[in-house]
């Protein structure tokens, strides 16, 4: 399938997903040519790039409906689309360019296309998976470094959509040392993938709290990369509470989850007393992430969804009358 893929700062997992699915793109076209139109199944746009410029993403779509292309634009910060004016969302959704809108969560937020997928975020496999360990070797007590770590963006000055979530961190630190359990929380700027994968293997527990796509409202639904890639590397992950997840793991074998910062406390040393049990949860999210939720599996499902939508708006042929 040709792909017309616009995303300006690049999408590289997904894109390597389409590509292991023979596909084959023309990158960052947003005003195609007639050649390549006649030669294009179907247009994916980053959603933000095409809110902030409407009136471009209105003339992308005039072109690719008179071929018959639809138009499918990928969310990944839903519901409180951070950085985007309202009154920018308020006229995308008036103008509804989009044909298929596919984000990470399904919860309520402005209309922007005829139909809405669900588009979970994933495991980028190429980078994070066990790296020559076995789940075996991580069933050894003596495997681990720490018994509870976090990587990611810990910056809540510069970054204050993660404001929130360093603080959670300072304070869940100060209590889990207070009582002789070993945290390593680190800021991923710069950090190494190797670097990072390398925590995450040798963490009794690893955790996730909070994500950029929260900021502004309720917790988001959808479930961060992260959530993926730490049982892709073999690492048992504790995470915040996400409604996607039941989506996407089975709760209590392949998923565990905390309430609040009070309720992370017990579960950490519940599962620090019980690391056989944790162990088994994360290879059964290990085994299904790398079954069900990789950039690959990802990219097929929107295949399957752009094969449904053309079939679904094929011109009729003579003969043939609406029922």
């Amino acid at each position: 399938m040709q792909l017309i893929f616009n995303f300006r700062k690049g999408f590289t997992p997904l894109k390597e997903g389409f590509e292991a699915c023979d596909c084959t793109f023309f990158d960052n076209v947003w005003e195609p040519t007639e050649a390549q139109l006649k030669k294009t199944d179907a247009c994916i746009i980053n959603f933000y790039e095409g809110v902030r410029q409407p009136w471009l993403t209105w003339r992308l779509k005039t072109k690719l409906k008179r071929h018959g292309i639809p138009l499918i634009g990928i969310d990944r910060d839903a519901p409180w689309h951070l950085g985007v004016r309202r009154r920018r969302l308020w006229l995308f959704s008036l103008l509804r360019p989009l044909d298929i809108y596919a984000s990470h969560t399904l919860q309520p937020t402005l209309t922007f296309a005829p139909e809405t997928v669900y588009q979970a975020n994933a495991a980028w496999t190429r980078h994070y998976h066990l790296h020559g360990t076995t789940l075996e070797e991580m069933r050894r007590p003596d495997f681990f470094r720490h018994d509870v770590s976090f990587v990611g963006n810990l910056d809540g000055q510069r970054y204050r959509e993660h404001r929130a979530r360093a603080e959670f961190f300072t304070e869940l630190g100060r209590r889990l040392s207070s009582i002789g359990i070993n945290c390593l929380f680190r800021h991923a700027e710069n950090l190494p993938i190797r670097e990072q994968i390398e925590i995450i293997q040798r963490s009794r527990i690893n955790l996730n709290a909070g994500a950029a796509a929260d900021h502004g409202g309720e917790r988001s639904w959808g479930l961060p990369e992260r959530c993926y890639g730490v049982p892709a590397c073999g690492g048992f992950l504790l995470s915040d509470e996400r409604r996607h997840a039941r989506d996407d793991f089975e709760p209590g074998t392949e998923w565990a989850d905390f309430h609040n910062l009070e309720d992370c406390v017990a579960r950490v040393r519940h599962y620090l007393a019980h690391p056989g049990e944790a162990r088994a949860i994360a290879e059964a999210a290990h085994l299904r992430v790398m079954r069900d939720h990789t950039y690959e599996r990802r990219a097929a499902s929107l295949l399957h969804v752009i094969r449904e939508w053309q079939e679904n708006h094929a011109p009729k042929k003579s003969g043939e009358f609406i029922q």
